[in-house]
């Protein structure tokens, strides 16, 4: 049979026509029917193919299947059973949906084996596929920094080592024991910076200069000096060792850090230079409005809390939420405020002087406030004050929901892309073990050919070793991992 081109049940005149044909494919065990008219709508996919693949041969066969029985006219696929009912949706609805618990990616690449175009998936799947897409990336990007950290490039000037190094240890406290010691002594600076901003302003504390002004004791003067000092210090040494100077000056983390360092040095200029310029009046006030500026350091603990981030991204993917709680704060600040005005204006003792002052009153109530600096003093006031209580407190708890999904399932992610990049990371190493015992063995086994014991030798030596490898990143020859398989 390996000598014949054709197979004789295929009738080479053409009577049978593929538009009547039955064909049956056998993926993974799991036996379909299909017609010649249904698969013949979507000619450039693999199963029309197989309608017109008869009178090829073997060739033809088997670059489209992996195997083929001429009698029941059964073609086999060793494929995944399960995406292949999805797929074959399309011969029949035009779509396609993935079914839960399905791989998105791998759901692509059997889409991409059956030839079928990725625009029959629905946007529904098609968004998902996206953000498993994003997941992958964000696992590879960290399993590459991580053996950035780890690798050491020869050709590499002294310098640029120095450089590596130097970042390593001041924005990544996870790659060593000193550097975790640098983080903690950096949040504990912030810490103690932001009291002894606290502290400096009870007046018990301050002392009163030769001109009668109170100012700061000198004690926190000199410790916020030491904090100010330490801060700067840090972030010339994270500029210097940056890779990207120009990406690290435009961070907003890093434009936070120079707002909380500038007002130091700004008031101390003006302190030392500023008089001979301008009124010392007019000096003492310029000081005072830039220590108001040092609450900006406060924002510096979000670089050493992963929660603070998380919180972070999370306001930041509920912008469409936070939009809607704003809209309907307005929309009940403004009917309220003008129906309380209204309301209110027979009395003849009335708070409510105007619709904008009215707008405070609102304000106060709709957020459960309700400082009492203005209340409504007739009935239907007090009526209009409780239904905008009511509304307030429904306005406010609608979007709540959403923003703390957002900020679970970010919190969630985070940790399980963490998780999936340390076990990259540990597959890289036991395939980076394997391929040193697999190296071994084959040595020896060539020593034991060459040696005078040969068979012997060769028998009694057994070194584990497996079929499957995972791929290092930084070798030539590619294996693949799960991370891979999934792409």
């Amino acid at each position: 049979m390996a000598g014949d081109s054709r197979f004789p049940d295929v009738d080479t005149d053409g009577s049978e026509k593929s538009e009547e044909m039955e064909i049956v494919v056998n993926v993974g065990g799991v036996r379909q029917v299909f017609y010649g008219d249904n698969l013949n709508q979507y000619p450039e996919t693999r199963l029309a193919e197989l309608v017109n693949c008869l009178s090829g041969g073997y060739d033809s066969i088997f670059s489209l299947c992996d195997d083929y029985d001429p009698g029941k006219r059964e073609f086999y696929f060793d494929r995944d059973p399960d995406a292949f009912k999805c797929i074959i949706d399309v011969y029949y609805f035009g779509e396609i949906h993935m079914k839960k618990g399905i791989c998105p990616i791998c759901f692509k690449n059997e889409m991409e084996f059956w030839k079928v175009d990725l625009k029959f998936l629905d946007d529904c799947c098609k968004a998902h596929l996206s953000e498993k897409k994003e997941e992958l990336e964000e696992i590879a990007r960290r399993v590459q920094l991580i053996l950035d950290d780890l690798g050491v490039d020869a050709s590499e000037s002294r310098w640029k080592r120095c450089q590596k190094c130097i970042w390593k240890f001041l924005e990544k406290p996870e790659s060593s024991y000193p550097a975790r010691v640098i983080a903690v002594l950096s949040f504990l600076f912030i810490l103690i910076s932001s009291v002894v901003m606290c502290v400096g302003t009870i007046p018990d504390l301050q002392v009163v200069d030769a001109e009668g002004n109170r100012m700061e004791h000198p004690t926190l003067d000199s410790i916020e000096t030491a904090c100010i000092g330490w801060f700067t210090m840090e972030y010339v040494l994270r500029l210097i060792s940056s890779p990207n100077k120009l990406h690290f000056a435009l961070s907003f983390m890093n434009i936070v850090d120079v707002l909380a360092i500038l007002p130091f040095y700004v008031s101390l200029t003006l302190t030392h230079l500023g008089a001979k310029l301008m009124e010392l009046s007019n000096v003492q006030q310029a000081v005072q409005a830039l220590r108001i500026m040092r609450i900006a350091r406060i924002f510096k603990l979000a670089r050493h809390s992963s929660g603070l981030q998380t919180l972070t991204y999370a306001l930041k993917r509920s912008f469409k939420e936070l939009g809607l709680l704003l809209m309907y704060l307005a929309v009940g600040i403004f009917v309220f405020s003008a129906l309380g005005y209204t309301m209110e204006q027979s009395h003849p003792e009335t708070l409510f002087k105007s619709i904008p002052q009215s707008f405070w009153w609102a304000i106060i109530t709709m957020t459960t406030v309700g400082y009492g600096d203005i209340y409504p003093k007739t009935t239907l006031g007090k009526l209009n004050a409780a239904i905008s209580f009511l509304c307030g407190v429904i306005a406010i708890a609608l979007p709540i929901h959403p923003i703390i999904n957002n900020f679970v399932r970010y919190y969630n992610k985070q940790r399980v892309l963490e998780t999936a990049a340390k076990h990259e990371l540990e597959l890289m190493e036991l395939n980076s073990a394997e391929g040193k015992a697999t190296g071994s063995r084959n040595e020896l086994e060539d020593f034991s050919r060459e040696g005078k014991d040969g068979p012997f030798y060769s028998s009694r030596i057994k070194v584990s070793h497996s079929d499957t490898f995972i791929q290092l990143l930084s070798e030539e020859k590619h294996y693949r991992t799960r991370l891979q398989s999934c792409k």
